[in-house]
């Protein structure tokens, strides 16, 4: 995966894990696209950890790495808020 499409992913999984979490957080776009890259490795790293590797023989309709980066991101957003209301 290139750089340029593991940003514009990052940026878009971060901005639905902002939609998808309640709250205001003050990240701007840089803090986004970290929130989902971060939030990929993470998803990727629990669904590895999870769900045995399987071989399709037809592609399934929903990429299962962006869907583990949004979940990923959400887990880390919900961490952050949960950290940031106790300081």
């Amino acid at each position: 995966m290139g750089i340029i499409s593991m940003i514009i992913i990052g940026l878009i999984a971060g901005a639905i894990a902002r939609l998808l979490v309640p709250g205001k957080e003050n990240f701007g776009w840089i803090g986004t696209i970290l929130l989902g890259i971060v939030g990929g490795y993470v998803g990727g790293t629990l669904g590895s950890m999870v769900f045995a590797p399987h071989k399709f023989t037809v592609q399934p309709p929903v990429n299962h790495a962006f869907l583990g980066a949004i979940v990923g991101a959400v887990i880390l957003l919900v961490i952050y808020k949960f950290v940031r209301a106790r300081v």
